[in-house]
């Protein structure tokens, strides 16, 4: 009996993935359970496992292309069935579509085009054209646009280019004089998780009212304490605490304080979070990911530490689960190891605020009449206007730098 595999949905915000590797081919044989594709979701690349066993009859999807969660990828068979073409009679509950058949063209050649590209022509339409058919044409130096696809309104392929050579069409383009050289580009599509960050970022600035506001603290202290820990990690059995860790444990506790910056702005009512679910912004080599560290409040400095890099771990390597890319009620956003001094970090929606941390740089402070060099760190709180104002945001600022100006003192709490 003939069977269709599905792609199942894969944590509760997931509604699609692309397919970027297929770990089985038609004749191979699968058990329940074992993985069949590589898909990348808006937050991770997860390994999909088959559903049932079976021999793998068709694939009914390519690599790279964006699949629906709960529509066919691939069909199965019991052993010893053979699977016929017309058997397959929908496909993601379809009719298929009627193969257009040419006789003067090969079906390889269409067969062996990638997805359409289109381009200008002179009168300012677009001509549909294949990637590899638009640069066969360039190289012969003839002008794509005087090509006409075997199939009226088709697209432009391989074949088409070819017949237009072999009938003299490129004495037809020859030019009169030196050719104009033409600028090199690539294109390259956008991978899922970088169109999730363009229509998340996008709607974080048009929808809300933003400001951010900048502050700056003495971290003499703050220094001295990390040094301390450093020095005695191994002996303590402690996790290597670092300057984001300290400044998400300290955020942890003050948060509590500053109801409106651990919610939720839903149109029409805010959503006030008991806990801290603190985003951490992750730089990933597929972009940039924000892990959640639910019940950050609860946790020590040294949980928070192992906690922060076991899923910085896990969002860097793309296997963190998409649950737990979801549920933060504020984020803190470090870009300061780079050596950032001030920036305007973009709040998550429908998060209400967002914390950025800046380098550490030397200032001077008057000390009995005298200037006294010092270490200060930067933060910059956006917040959304919509949900609070400037003051309580700034009395949020105001006593996170003050806390972290004392931080041993909260340490005692």
């Amino acid at each position: 009996m003939a069977r269709k595999m599905a792609l199942p949905k894969i944590g509760v915000n997931m509604t699609e993935a692309v397919i970027t590797k297929w770990l089985v081919q038609p004749g191979d044989t699968v058990n329940e359970g074992d993985p069949v594709i590589e898909a990348e979701t808006d937050k991770s690349t997860q390994e999909i496992y088959a559903a049932e066993s079976g021999i793998v009859a068709k694939l009914l999807a390519d690599e790279g292309q964006t699949v629906e969660c709960y529509s066919d990828i691939m069909v199965l068979v019991d052993e010893g069935v053979e699977y016929k073409e017309d058997d397959d009679l929908c496909v993601n509950g379809e009719e298929p579509k009627a193969q257009a058949s040419d006789p003067a063209v090969s079906a390889p050649d269409y067969a062996a085009e990638p997805a359409v590209v289109p381009a200008a022509d002179v009168a300012g339409t677009r001509v549909r054209i294949s990637p590899l058919a638009k640069k066969i044409a360039r190289e012969s130096g003839i002008d794509f646009r005087l090509v006409s696809p075997a199939e009226p309104g088709g697209r432009i392929v391989k074949a088409d280019v070819l017949r237009f050579l072999q009938s003299g069409g490129a004495a037809v383009c020859a030019p009169a004089g030196a050719a104009v050289p033409e600028a090199e580009y690539e294109d390259v599509a956008l991978p899922n998780i970088r169109k999730v960050i363009a229509r998340s970022m996008h709607a974080s600035l048009s929808e809300m009212a933003q400001l951010t506001h900048s502050f700056s603290f003495d971290a003499t202290q703050v220094m001295a304490y990390r040094k301390i820990v450093k020095e005695n990690a191994e002996k303590f059995g402690l996790a290597n605490i670092t300057f984001n860790d300290i400044i998400l444990f300290a955020v942890s506790r003050v948060l509590l304080n500053h109801r409106d910056l651990n919610a939720h702005f839903l149109g029409d009512k805010m959503r006030y979070f008991t806990d801290v679910n603190l985003g951490m912004a992750v730089d990933t080599p597929r972009g940039l990911l924000v892990p959640t560290i639910f019940g950050a409040n609860k946790m020590s400095l040294n949980e928070i530490a192992g906690a922060a890099k076991d899923l910085a771990k896990q969002a860097q390597e793309g296997t963190i689960s998409p649950d737990l890319l979801v549920g933060a009620s504020f984020t803190v956003s470090n870009l300061g190891t780079y050596g950032v001094e001030h920036f305007t970090p973009v709040i998550n929606p429908p998060q209400t605020g967002i914390l950025g941390v800046n380098n550490i740089q030397t200032k001077l402070k008057m000390v009995d009449g005298e200037a006294v060099p010092y270490q200060a760190m930067g933060i910059s709180l956006t917040y959304d206007h919509r949900a609070l104002d400037g003051a309580p945001a700034s009395r949020f600022a105001q006593e996170l730098c003050r806390t972290l100006e004392n931080f041993m003192a909260l340490l005692a709490k």
